[in-house]
């Protein structure tokens, strides 16, 4: 098979999409089974606690909390309830832009860094940052791009996750939710999204054009 040229644009058949649609699946299915799996070993291993190795602001150990806080959970409700969005939530990004690793690198990676500098002191676990930075970066690419389709979804997911986008990233005294954590991942997410926009299109979708 080979890319079939359209008005002076390369087109990926359907056979090339498909195969690359199921790689790209393959992944978000690693990066969930990676959650499932850490937080099974620290299940079935509990003299040890994993989530020591979350993130904690303005520490040194904390800093490697920057990578392994998505995959840290405070239970398998905690573990469930972002599992659910964060695979939806991956599936759109992947159907819509070419770079969604780099994106999701650049969520997490910059969103980890502003809780770490800014954070309130505690030991940040869980892939929520990630979840609510992938909303953030979905709706803002949205209108940014005019991409109909993604803002609305992202919308419901974003409002039916927890109680409300807004309502997770509102500062609450004494809260054992990290809502500055989802705060500094919706930032890092419009960020990027900024950042990056206009800059990969899915195959066959003009520059500009209104994807529905």
């Amino acid at each position: 098979m080979v890319p079939v040229a359209n008005g002076g644009r390369t087109q990926m058949t359907t056979e090339q999409v498909n195969n690359r649609m199921t790689k790209e699946f393959r992944g978000v299915a690693a990066v969930v089974a990676t959650m499932w799996l850490v937080h099974l070993v620290d299940w079935i291993l509990f003299t040890i606690d994993f989530n020591a190795y979350g993130l904690v602001p303005r520490t040194m150990s904390g800093l490697l909390g920057i990578i392994t806080m998505p995959f840290l959970h405070g239970g398998w409700g905690h573990l469930i309830g972002n599992t659910i969005p964060l695979c939806i939530l991956l599936f759109i990004l992947i159907n819509s832009r070419s770079d969604y690793w780099e994106v999701v690198a650049s969520i997490v990676v910059f969103g980890g860094l502003l809780l770490w500098c800014f954070g309130r002191t505690a030991v940040h676990v869980g892939a929520s940052g990630l979840v609510y930075g992938l909303v953030a970066f979905l709706i803002a690419s949205g209108f940014v791009e005019r991409k109909v389709v993604p803002i609305l979804i992202s919308l419901v997911v974003g409002f039916l996750y927890g109680t409300t986008l807004l309502s997770g990233i509102l500062p609450t005294v004494g809260s054992y939710v990290s809502w500055d954590g989802h705060l500094f991942g919706a930032i890092a997410g419009a960020l990027t999204a900024y950042a990056v926009a206009g800059r990969t299109n899915p195959p066959g979708v003009e520059p500009g054009a209104l994807s529905l």
